[in-house]
């Protein structure tokens, strides 16, 4: 039981049900906002590319030649138009991948999502996608959905920690519906947006990550992202230990390619903003224009756009086993790592979810196909290595490991390599933790300054009780004593730092040594008039999360420790004290056992 020394109104919490009622309610926007979003894109794409108004749109066949001709190659820097006006006039937080935006208003904005975002980002996304933009859409859903749990959250006027659930349920609903993935869908919020992993926490987050899957395959069907004809022969065999080392040095090379993928990203976005003279509107126009020259380019010579878009068609080709050359596939992996890099960089609205996708599966054949080459008499599948690669891409640019190795199972309903895949995600994640700290998402921020936590870890001193930190050594001072009293009851009381002021026995605030010491030098005083007023009361038993919820109620820095709660508390009733200093070493201490200081 908590109670508190100082009166105030405290904004109370939804309860379980209501809030994981919200939960659904979110889950339902999230849903239907990714199944308008895909048809936006389909209606962009339609008319830009082939002249037709429809909004059936296929991202796993490839787009036929365009009606346009050469012309084409406008066709994204139409696009770029719609986009730079849209995200300069109205939200240019729209600008870029969308989840880094996300983050920030977690950590350092209080959950504070302005709702024209998530028009903005729906129009500015769809054009940049639907023109050829190399950019994907998990980014803008996420932002999408988040924006309305955030705008839900003000209007109810929730604490900030539903309001960051609520986030959360925006964006693991997004993610789960536009992909078929809601156990991804969770996990990618735990390991990117959730600053706390609770019950309270994860049932709304799942109620809605499940509602919003459950509209997605009502309206997009419940396949799965990807089709794999070899699944039904497994294609690894673990008995066969000479493939593990091969999925191992796999995993070397998805950290680099991930740390290329980073770095690339951020130095063309450095390029437009430092080298390329003029406004926003030049910039990405540029931009724009260098990617339709490279689509139209690969329809001019191979015969398909390949690059342009979320890829998803040439993904598909790889992992259906189509026989491409080790020179096509560099040369689509280089090609698309260009094309994200000019289309983000110079300003576009979209993710990197699926350009990751794109350039996992490129490399990943292409080194299955180099195995291939240097070990003929040895049976390797590609589409085994692309899978591995896709996940291992995933997980080493954006961090979120655990939910790469499931969304790809999900994606792909093929789970005969998901032991190597696994591998390959660890290793690659732990190379391009090693050459670059900072995953794709967390980079965009610290660029700005903004530090986010590295670890996600469970802070054990919160369960630690009252009685096993407090400070027992306390004196006692009478509401009238003087300021000789008050010294000389520092001078009796020897080693205590912390006095009660009583008012015949009844605990009226507190003093702490330094305190006495200055209210002395000040001149005549009583302990009464220089003393504490504000503190808060936990028993014994409370925990360290319960004080602190007890202290932060009544803007205390000190909570009085006690055998029993009333409406009077008397002296000889506190057993100790707790204070902010304790607190913080708790904390440090903590620190210290994770850092091994």
């Amino acid at each position: 039981m908590v109670t508190t020394g100082a009166r105030q109104e405290p904004v109370l919490p939804m309860g379980p049900l209501p809030f994981g009622l919200l939960g659904v309610l979110v889950g339902v926007v999230a849903g239907f906002g990714a199944v308008l979003f895909r048809g936006l894109i389909g209606l962009v794409h339609n008319v830009l590319f082939l002249g037709q108004f429809s909004l059936q749109y296929d991202a796993n066949t490839h787009t036929p030649e365009s009606p346009w001709g050469a012309l084409v190659i406008l066709v994204p820097v139409v696009g770029a138009v719609g986009v730079a006006y849209l995200v300069k006039t109205f939200a240019p937080e729209a600008k870029g991948h969308g989840v880094p935006e996300v983050m920030d208003a977690i950590h350092y904005r209080s959950g504070i999502i302005r709702p024209i975002v998530a028009v903005v980002k729906s129009l500015a996304s769809a054009l940049s996608i639907g023109s050829g933009g190399s950019v994907g859409r998990e980014g803008p859903i996420i932002q999408i959905g988040s924006s309305f749990g955030a705008s839900l959250a003000k209007l109810l006027r929730v604490p900030r920690w539903q309001r960051i659930v609520l986030i959360a349920c925006g964006a693991g609903g997004g993610i789960a519906a536009t992909f078929n993935t809601p156990i991804g869908g969770v996990l990618f919020v735990v390991e990117i947006l959730l600053v706390e992993v609770s019950v309270r926490t994860l049932v709304p987050v799942v109620l809605a990550t499940v509602t919003a899957t459950y509209i997605g395959q009502v309206f997009l069907g419940a396949h799965p992202s990807f089709v794999i004809p070899g699944m039904a022969t497994p294609y690894y065999h673990l008995l066969k230990p000479h493939m593990l080392p091969a999925y191992l040095g796999l995993g070397v090379l998805m950290g680099l390619a991930s740390t290329l993928f980073i770095r690339t990203l951020y130095a063309f976005e450095d390029f437009f903003t430092t080298r390329v003279k003029g406004s926003y509107y030049r910039q990405h126009l540029l931009g724009m224009l260098a990617v339709g020259l490279m689509i139209y380019g690969f329809m001019a010579v191979f015969g398909h756009y390949y690059i342009e878009g979320v890829g998803y068609a040439t993904v598909q080709d790889i992992l259906s086993d189509q026989r491409f050359s080790l020179g096509l596939m560099l040369l689509l992996f280089g090609g698309k790592l260009l094309a994200t890099s000019l289309t983000l960089g110079s300003g576009a609205s979209g993710g990197i979810f699926s350009p990751a996708l794109f350039l996992g599966a490129t490399l990943g054949a292409a080194y299955g196909i180099v195995l291939h080459m240097a070990f003929p008499g040895i049976a390797i599948s590609t589409p085994a290595f692309a899978v591995a690669g896709m996940a291992g891409m995933i997980g080493g640019s954006t961090g979120a490991a655990v939910a790469a190795i499931v969304m790809i199972l999900e994606m792909t309903l093929d789970y005969s390599v998901v032991v190597p895949m696994t591998a390959v995600v660890a290793v690659s994640y732990g190379v391009r933790s090693l050459l670059c700290r900072d995953s794709i998402y967390a980079m965009k921020l610290s660029r700005r300054g903004r530090v986010l936590p590295t670890a996600l870890r469970a802070a054990t001193y919160l369960g630690d009780r009252a009685q096993a930190v407090m400070e027992t050594r306390i004196g006692r001072l009478r509401s009238e004593a003087s300021a000789d009293e008050m010294a000389a009851g520092l001078a009796v009381e020897g080693g205590a730092s912390f006095f009660l002021v009583t008012d015949q026995h009844r605990v009226v605030g507190f003093l702490t040594a330094d305190a006495i010491c200055r209210a002395a030098a000040r001149g005549p005083t009583t302990a009464g008039a220089a003393a504490d007023r504000r503190f808060a009361t936990v028993t014994s038993a409370a925990s360290m999360e319960a004080v602190m919820g007890a202290m932060r109620a009544a803007g205390a820095t000190v909570a009085l420790v006690t055998g029993r709660t009333g409406p009077f508390l008397v002296d000889t009733d506190v057993e100790g004290v707790v204070t902010a200093q304790q607190l913080a070493q708790a904390m440090l201490d903590e620190g210290a056992f994770f850092l091994d200081a």
